[in-house]
């Protein structure tokens, strides 16, 4: 599907780090819910998780306050 200017993206890159050819790791930003996710690639496979505090519930991303 093409983009169009009208399209928003869902998920935001907030962290990456690159290894090396054939691994990196990201932490993405759901910009509707705000919840934190953990995405790990090793050569053309990869898992993605989401980050969750000690009592196991899913990190949210904070707004910046502007003020």
């Amino acid at each position: 599907m093409p983009k169009t200017k009208t399209a928003k993206n869902r998920f935001q890159v907030i962290l990456e780090e690159k290894h090396d050819m054939m691994s990196s790791q990201r932490i993405l930003k759901d910009t509707e819910t705000g919840v934190l996710y953990f995405y790990h690639a090793w050569g053309y496979g990869g898992g993605l998780t989401p980050l969750l505090d000690p009592d196991g519930r899913p990190i949210l991303d904070k707004p910046v306050n502007n003020n």
